[in-house]
């Protein structure tokens, strides 16, 4: 591609509305233009990289034995209704309705549109396992659109789904849709992890992520600094400390005017965080009240409150009003002695004894406590975000964070959608049975991003070969003043381009500097600089991108090749 008729359209200036790397970038190389809040043009050097990383997903999709459909974007609120998740999806979901005024939405996923067409064609196990996935536009209406094209409105994405007669097949076809993923994040080039996550409103009883491994990434990964394991924060189990100990002392009522934080008590009485346990009141989707009791410096898990069975999903803080009602004090002054609503106790506070707490009167508190002698003794269970220098729950090592940007999720969906959908096929016993399913999707547009997020410089990005919008980028020096660089030019341009190389000629009449920072900042791999100094020598400059200086090789085709593949 000759760049005299590529367009493009670089900026020295970040622009002020990009907050990371990946947005700045993208914009000051040309890869995209902002059109609304969340909603991007890609560019034609950005569609190249987009439609590179789009063929990766694909090649691993197909050798995974995986079938290509197109299903549409807008989809019919009925389907929605039968899983019950119109109402559940909230303000994420566009809804729109035609000139007929039916309900429409526009798709952040697509369970309910393939379980629809999967029912109406598929009569018997003989027709299963089956492995339909699409790469196609999604939207989903973020409250607040961020970080370009790591949190856009309207994105692209490979969706998955496998339908199977029963959970033993559903969990081989996970396995091969995790090695699938495993080799498209190998073929990309990057640092990442593979961790244990939760499945949100999709539903499942496993799910996995993919993070790429970046300093600006919203997800905060657990992973043991000597062991296998690795988890997202919000999905890392605790491990539960060993037996409390015997009590040794009385209980003490203190006083601790004004002391209403774990952290004003614990200075006011010179006692440790660990020694603290703060009592925490939600209100279930029922209306009930429960206390949730954790230790002073360890803070709530929503994600397995929400699973445990005296709260559930749904549940939300209950206002300070209806606390004071119940309790007679703020907030602040809450504990578990005479409490008057079921107390659920994390594990790690349900282990401390001769603890403070709050005396549930103002300006008060209490030191001694011991469950069962003081206070009932509360139902035990893992509430907590799991903290830096844990034990690992596999019991190998420590736990270290590190942030990481989604960019894959694999799901046993199990029966939620084929249930709800009222999907079934004949097994061998001509006996109608309910289909398990599997989910497994991938961020296309977001890929793009974070690979920038984690592969980039001062001067620009930084792109892996596999997905570059261009391997090699020629930039000759007096073009239009030397036959000796205009031969050497068409010579490898032509050269490359029949050997099957993405070539890039900078062919503007630009000065060197100026090339230079293009292509630094456009994060082509390799740059051929022709010359007539080097080409009096017999030889042309070839730069990595990511190598500290320039080196000079000989300036036949043959080997130049052999520099580019290595």
């Amino acid at each position: 591609m000759r760049l005299s008729r590529f367009p493009l359209s670089t900026a020295k200036e970040t622009p002020a509305d990009a907050e990371v790397v990946s947005h700045q970038l993208m914009q000051r190389a040309g890869y995209i233009r902002k059109l609304g809040s969340g909603l991007y043009t890609w560019m034609p050097i950005g569609l190249r990289v987009l439609n590179k990383v789009a063929a990766i997903v694909r090649d691993e999709m197909n050798r995974a034995g995986a079938v290509e459909v197109l299903m549409p974007s807008i989809q019919p609120a009925e389907l929605w209704a039968q899983s019950g998740r119109w109402a559940q999806m909230g303000g994420e979901m566009l809804r729109i309705k035609d000139r007929h005024n039916n309900d429409f939405c526009y798709g952040p996923t697509h369970e309910e549109v393939i379980t629809h067409h999967v029912k109406q064609d598929v009569r018997s196990y003989r027709q299963l396992p089956l492995n339909l996935y699409q790469i196609q536009t999604k939207f989903r209406d973020e409250r607040r659109p961020r970080f370009g094209l790591m949190r856009a409105r309207e994105f692209l994405m490979k969706d998955a789904y496998s339908f199977h007669i029963d959970e033993a097949d559903l969990g081989r076809e996970y396995q091969v849709m995790r090695e699938a993923y495993t080799r498209v994040f190998d073929r990309l080039g990057i640092d990442y992890r593979i961790v244990q996550a939760d499945a949100g409103n999709i539903g499942g009883n496993r799910s996995e992520e993919f993070h790429v491994l970046a300093g600006s990434g919203e997800d905060l990964l657990a992973v043991s600094d000597s062991g296998p394991f690795a988890a997202n924060v919000e999905a890392a189990p605790c491990v539960a400390p060993g037996p409390r100990g015997a009590p040794t002392a009385d209980i003490i009522k203190v006083s601790t005017p004004g002391q209403k934080t774990c952290e004003q008590v614990s200075k006011f009485l010179n006692t440790p965080l660990t020694a603290k346990v703060k009592l925490l009141v939600v209100q279930t989707a029922g209306g009930e009240l429960r206390a949730i009791a954790l230790r002073g410096d360890h803070q709530l898990n929503e994600v397995k409150a929400a699973k445990h069975p005296m709260i559930g999903a749904g549940f939300i803080m209950a206002s300070p009003e209806k606390v004071e009602a119940l309790f007679g004090c703020e907030v602040g002054y809450l504990g578990p002695v005479n409490s008057p609503i079921p107390v659920i106790a994390d594990h790690a506070a349900a282990a401390i004894a001769d603890f403070t707490c709050g005396a549930n009167e103002a300006d008060f508190h209490l030191q001694n406590v011991n469950w069962g002698r003081d206070c009932a003794e509360p139902e035990a269970a893992d509430l907590r975000n799991i903290v830096e220098g844990d034990a690992s729950p596999d019991a190998v090592g420590r736990i270290k964070f590190y942030r990481g940007i989604e960019g894959g999720h694999i799901f046993q969906l199990g029966r939620k959608y084929s249930e709800a959908m009222g999907l079934s096929v004949l097994d061998e016993a001509s006996q109608s049975v309910t289909p398990w399913m599997g989910c497994y999707g991938i961020g296309v547009s977001r890929l793009v991003a974070a690979i920038i997020e984690q592969r980039h410089d001062d001067k620009g990005i930084i792109w892996p070969a596999s997905v570059a919008p261009f391997t090699v980028v020629i930039c000759p020096i007096g073009l239009d003043r030397s036959e000796a660089v205009q031969a050497k030019t068409a010579e490898l341009y032509d050269g490359l381009q029949a050997a099957g190389i993405d070539v890039l000629l900078d062919d503007r009449g630009q000065r060197p500097g100026a090339m230079f920072a293009d292509a630094e900042l456009i994060g082509i791999p390799y740059r051929i600089v022709i010359g007539d100094k080097a080409l009096a020598d017999g030889q042309v400059e070839f730069k990595a991108r990511d190598a500290a200086d320039a080196e000079r090789v000989p300036s036949g085709l043959d080997a130049v090749l052999a520099r580019i593949r290595g």
